[in-house]
């Protein structure tokens, strides 16, 4: 179940999504190929996963294409937009290698800045809430510098969204290109991976199996949670903004909830008999996390629109068919061979 919302058609565009066949990066495949772009969509399925984009692949606009961003691609033929969402973005995922994690911020973002530098195509960076750290300032807006410990776990991916943050408006300043930059906040919706780490994914899939609730520290912790189809709606209006909007702009809900709050509505909505269980909080962990929207409204028209009850019925009737497992199951099968570390990726134009 997704809750569909209405976008503005606007002309056909060749868009690469990299991370395509992730938890983001699918949704925005299904909205472009939905308004009529033709989209190629490149993947090492590290954490991303086939199921995400298995309806697209018999698509006439759609291609994917198996390739890693720390290695570089050619793409033939025009090139119009780039989405870079092609990074591990739950903590268990991106801390078991935080060098390939940072490689891949930094080499992956290089790469593609390349390409789209290449094509004079306009790319849109995914970057991250994560680039304030453990927070000194709330709410946050753009222009807070953060807080983050550069030795800690977290490190490798908060550090290496900023580093890609400095590479975009660096290739901006030097060779002029269009660039957008987009500070995501805690998003949550259908196609989240069952074991990212994540609050509302672990909250529901423990609910609906009975098992305790895992809430870390005290649950006072706040953090604030936007639908991805609010989400995929706010990437898509920065990405067609003006070439003179090039953020960071945060897009994430302004509403503001512990962490102990959303454990007890997930608990509500699934009718679920789960006890709170309460563990050591991890080591650099967020207190805090509100994002000051103001720059999207007032440059974009956006902020979020879906309410968290209507969300979390849409991402828990997901789960419910995954947990019960009448979802896909079993090892995916691979659209396309895996290229070698040293290929360049080519996808042809229609």
């Amino acid at each position: 179940m997704t809750i569909q919302i209405s976008i503005p058609t606007r002309r056909s565009l060749r868009t690469l999504v990299a991370g395509g066949a992730g938890f983001i990066g699918s949704h925005i495949c299904d909205t472009l190929l939905r308004r009529g772009d033709t989209v190629i969509c490149i993947d090492n399925l590290h954490t991303g996963s086939v199921r995400n984009i298995r309806p697209l692949l018999n698509h006439p606009n759609f291609s994917f294409i198996e390739h890693d961003v720390r290695e570089p691609l050619e793409i033939e033929g025009r090139l119009d937009r780039v989405y870079n969402f092609a990074c591990p973005a739950s903590p268990p995922h991106y801390q078991q290698d935080p060098v390939g994690t940072m490689k891949t911020c930094v080499l992956g973002t290089l790469n593609l800045l390349e390409l789209a530098q290449q094509k004079s195509a306009r790319i849109l960076q995914a970057s991250t809430s994560e680039v304030y750290g453990d927070p000194e300032v709330h709410p946050q807006p753009e222009n807070y510098v953060g807080h983050v410990n550069t030795i800690g776990p977290r490190a490798c991916y908060d550090e290496g969204k900023r580093a890609a943050e400095t590479l975009m408006f660096d290739y901006q300043r030097m060779y002029g290109t269009e660039i957008k930059v987009a500070r995501i906040f805690n998003t949550y919706g259908p196609r989240m991976h069952e074991n990212d780490g994540r609050v509302v994914s672990n909250f529901i899939v423990q609910a609906l199996r009975g098992a305790p609730i895992t809430v870390y520290g005290s649950g006072n912790q706040t953090r604030s949670f936007c639908f991805v189809d609010d989400l995929v709606r706010g990437l898509e209006m920065l990405m067609e903004s003006p070439v003179s909007v090039t953020g960071p702009v945060n897009l994430g809900n302004p509403h503001e909830m512990s962490i102990e709050a959303i454990a007890r509505e997930v608990l509500t909505c699934t009718r679920s008999s789960s006890t709170l269980e309460f563990k050591p909080l991890p080591v650099d962990d967020p207190k805090r996390r509100k994002p000051v929207i103001s720059t999207a409204e007032r440059l974009l028209g956006w902020r979020p629109q879906i309410p968290l009850r209507k969300g979390l019925e849409a991402t828990i009737a997901y789960f419910a068919l995954e947990v019960a497992g009448r979802g896909p199951s079993g090892p995916e099968k691979r659209p396309q061979r895996r290229q070698g570390r040293a290929q360049l990726a080519i996808a042809r134009s229609p």
